[in-house]
């Protein structure tokens, strides 16, 4: 049997990158996924990908910075699959600057995603979770969140914040049996990388002691991992998956 048979995932900004890895691998491990984006189209051909793997698999648009989209997606997912059990929280934006050129509208879209839509997020899904006494939320936060690098002040902020919710909504789920756990990300080849200077790709994988940069499938197993029973005595952890570029 497939750890995660029987399983119902919500997975954000799941249409491409990172969130479109977690949601195939868990898949893969059984589960079946609702798969949330803010390009509907995206999402939609995520879904059927997952279809093809043989789970049931729906599409849904989601702007998750819009607090009530939280809600209107899970009360989708439940009345489409009958509940929902794991919680994947990837949708992200990143963005690289001197922390002098940092403007207010820069500081807000960071932390308004990365922080802010997170924790509302981990928010509807934590009561409809506690209410069940049973569910595993993860949430796709960055190496950058344990240990800051120069010019990401906004995202480092923001990683920072991620990880400080994620161990404080576990110790308070904890008395519901939900896990909160967190995976740290190093370099993924996404394309949150186009915006960002030509050299920086290089440029970090060459820190990188295993000598190669992650992929999406890299982070979705460590997600599977701390979604399946397996990880049932683990909650407030942030698991790096960084190929060693760092070591906490």
């Amino acid at each position: 049997m497939l750890e995660l048979e029987g399983k119902v995932a919500v997975v954000t900004g799941a249409g491409s990158g990172i969130g479109r890895g977690c949601a195939l691998v868990l898949a893969r491990h059984g589960a079946d996924v609702v798969v949330a984006d803010l390009n509907l189209d995206a999402a939609r051909n995520t879904a059927a990908e997952i279809a093809g793997l043989g789970r049931r698999a729906m599409g849904l648009q989601q702007d998750v910075g819009n607090i009530e989209s939280h809600q209107l997606v899970l009360d989708e997912a439940i009345a489409a699959f009958g509940a929902v059990d794991i919680l994947v929280n990837n949708a992200g934006v990143a963005s690289q600057a001197k922390f002098e050129a940092v403007t207010e509208e820069d500081w807000d879209r960071m932390n308004d995603i990365n922080s802010k839509a997170l924790f509302f997020s981990c928010q509807t899904y934590g009561k409809y979770f506690a209410s069940r006494r049973s569910g595993k939320i993860v949430n796709i936060t960055s190496f950058c969140g344990k240990e800051a690098i120069v010019e990401y002040a906004p995202y480092c902020a923001s990683k920072f914040s991620a990880t400080g919710l994620t161990q404080s909504l576990a110790k308070e789920l904890a008395a519901f049996n939900v896990n909160v756990n967190a995976v740290c990300p190093g370099i993924v080849r996404t394309r949150m990388w186009d915006g960002l200077a030509d050299d920086q790709w290089d440029l970090q994988v060459k820190k990188i002691p295993l000598g190669r940069g992650q992929t999406p499938d890299d982070i979705g197993e460590a997600a599977a991992f701390l979604a399946s029973e397996r990880a049932r005595n683990i909650t407030g952890a942030s698991l790096g998956v960084t190929g060693g570029l760092s070591i906490w």
